[in-house]
């Protein structure tokens, strides 16, 4: 099988990852912060030495500002529900994920405002349409995801983290497909949350995320439960980071098997990131050359994450996604994606499209092999 999922998951895991999994299964067995004994501490030494991996990778000076969730989801909600409250007024682009956009239709209903500025057809949110919003009524959000997974399109976060702070405003990062397959240094970046996913461009494990909160952002604590830290004889969740927002038992085989993704990228990362550009490039390009055939979001030669989704002027996308599974054992991802706002941006809501994500483990052959299957198809 060629592989262009990687939009959805990495696949397959690089083998330090795996190695790290099996050593939580294996050796790990204690519960992290619930006992004394060297089994648990172990188990607890591995989450904080995971915690620094991924830290350092993502610019975070303090660890305790990192949290681990359960994915991007669970950070995407807490992230704008800890934050939002009824009479609140939201500034958000038109690109959003549903794990954003189902958020914030469930606080509109609520009472939470939410304001919705149109990408253009490549899918960029312009900070002067943001800035014209936010500037025209009381905010207390702007929330962007950092790239698109359907457009690959790399959004401004730095420019619209400056417009939101102009204005005394929260500025709220989706970062889903930003991390690992962009050079993030949230120290510099200046968002005042930043929700990622662990098991796409990080290449861990699935059901494990990042939440990051700037110094000073307290949320709504979303669930309640036990923790590593605090007194255990207190109804209230502890005050301090990360134990307020990590109830319940850790995640520690994802959380170490991230912790093992982190340091590889922090050695690899630039390597890794090259090689995927130069596979886009090459798909991107060969693409154009099919008669029938478009790619949506930047053209060739402006920045993107490794995503390239096409559309054909008379094939359906899913017959296309299909035939590339059943006859050249090639796995693409077609349909809506999760993201109805974005394929309403650029004018596929009702056709869909084909999304090729490109990531660890691909080759040029491989790319080779998408484009011949698709000429083939368009003959």
């Amino acid at each position: 099988m060629a592989y262009f999922d990687h939009g959805a998951s990495s696949w397959p895991k690089p083998g330090p990852v795996v190695d790290a999994v099996v050593r939580a299964l294996t050796e790990l067995g204690g519960n992290p912060g619930r006992g004394a004994y060297a089994l648990a501490l172990a188990s607890s030494r591995a989450i904080l030495e995971a915690r620094r991996a991924c830290a350092t990778l993502l610019g975070v000076p303090d660890t305790r500002d990192l949290l681990f969730q359960s994915g991007c989801t669970a950070a995407c909600n807490l992230m704008l529900k800890g934050s939002l409250r009824p009479g609140d007024r939201v500034v958000v682009g038109s690109m959003e994920h549903n794990a954003v956009a189902r958020p914030l239709a469930h606080l509109a209903r609520a009472g939470v405002e939410v304001v919705v500025v149109k990408a253009d057809p490549t899918g960029l949110v312009d900070p002067a349409d943001v800035e014209r919003e936010v500037g025209a009524a009381p905010t207390r959000a702007v929330v962007c995801q950092h790239a698109s997974n359907l457009t690959g399109t790399v959004q401004l976060i730095g420019d619209l983290a400056d417009i939101a702070h102009e204005h005394g405003a929260l500025m709220l990062v989706d970062g889903a497909q930003g991390a690992g397959h962009l050079d993030v240094d949230l120290a510099s970046l200046a968002p005042d949350a930043y929700a990622t996913s662990g098991h796409k461009g990080m290449l861990g494990p699935q059901g494990i995320g990042l939440l990051y909160l700037v110094p000073g952002l307290e949320l709504e604590v979303q669930i309640e439960g036990g923790t590593g830290g605090g007194a255990s004889d207190s109804l209230e969740m502890p005050a301090e980071r990360p134990d307020r927002y990590e109830a319940g038992t850790a995640n520690t085989p994802g959380i170490v098997g991230l912790g093992a993704a982190a340091a590889l990228l922090k050695a690899e990362g630039a390597t890794l990131r090259a090689a995927e550009a130069e596979l886009v490039r090459r798909l991107h390009e060969g693409v154009l050359a099919i008669e029938g055939f478009r790619v949506l979001g930047p053209p060739p030669g402006v920045p993107r994450v490794p995503i390239v989704t096409v559309v054909h002027d008379t094939l359906d996308s899913d017959r296309i996604a299909y035939e590339l599974d059943r006859a050249y054992g090639i796995a693409a991802r077609a349909g809506l994606h999760c993201t109805p706002w974005a394929h309403e941006t650029v004018g596929t809501l009702e056709c869909g499209a084909v999304r090729f994500g490109v990531g660890w483990g691909n080759t040029a052959e491989q790319v080779d092999t998408v484009l011949s299957a698709l000429r083939e198809l368009a003959s």
